[in-house]
């Protein structure tokens, strides 16, 4: 299995995810053609994607959902609530399969597994993808790690796990209280503490990677994150801690092979 964020924030949201010269993209929160030419930058044939799954429906999760959709002629994986909260955005789509979360499906090589997150969205959910040989859990866009979340995502080989803000940052920014509030909320995104006592609760030596994602630009920084990051990593035996890295807003990172 291999898999890249193309792009991840407040700005748009795109994984893609390949085994055996099939591929998925988890949402698609950037313009078909900004999509399209991510993937060429790391080499990638956008005929090789087949299909679509979708986390929730804000924005910058859907934006381009519906032209890949059509364009492309590819299903569309995605929950009743989703689908209905979506509106005219996914309206118009290829094919639409619908799934219920908490319950795996497959699309070959993959097994999915939709499982609940805590947002303030209708359904909200993230996936372990499973080729039979490799475990990828997806993430993002949560308030917090319920029990639910640890287990689906204790036994994984990758993680695409959010880091999305530095609590002083966004205490002192500019963000009116309210929306400090939402932020915070169990309903919200997760902190950078938030998210180094989950990869502590996690670590096993099977997990080989981990992509850091939905980064806040106004909230958050790289240089923060990575002195956390390097803390924990200090307090733990070098050949028992995975590769970790840090999603970008305005370009793909790394293609990682499991």
């Amino acid at each position: 299995m291999r898999f890249c964020v193309l792009g991840s924030g407040s700005k748009g949201n795109c994984t893609y995810v390949e085994s055996q010269g099939r591929a998925i993209l988890i949402d698609a929160g950037f313009s078909g053609i900004e999509i399209q030419r991510r993937l060429d930058r790391i080499a990638v044939d956008i005929s090789t994607i087949k299909a679509l799954l979708v986390t929730h429906e804000h924005g910058d999760h859907i934006s381009g959902v519906g032209v890949l959709s059509r364009k492309f002629h590819l299903p569309v994986f995605i929950n009743n609530h989703t689908l209905a909260a979506s509106g005219k955005t996914l309206a118009k789509l290829h094919a639409v399969n619908e799934f219920q979360t908490g319950t795996s499906f497959k699309f070959p090589p993959f097994n999915i597994h939709p499982f609940a997150i805590s947002h303030d969205t209708a359904d909200p959910v993230g996936f372990t993808i499973s080729d039979n040989n490799s475990l990828l859990g997806y993430c993002t866009d949560t308030g917090m790690i319920s029990k639910l979340i640890m287990h689906h995502l204790a036994n994984c080989n990758a993680l695409v796990l959010e880091c999305n803000h530095d609590l002083e940052m966004l205490r002192n920014g500019h963000y009116p209280p309210a929306l400090q509030q939402r932020i915070r909320s169990r309903n919200g995104h997760l902190s950078n503490p938030d998210t180094i006592k989950f990869l502590d609760d996690v670590l096993n030596p099977g997990l080989r990677h981990v992509v850091l994602a939905h980064i806040s630009e106004s909230n958050n920084c790289p240089e923060i994150i990575q002195t956390e990051v390097d803390v924990f990593l200090r307090t733990r035996s070098a050949n028992s801690t995975p590769d970790i890295s840090l999603a970008h807003q305005d370009r793909p990172g790394t293609l990682i092979e499991l």
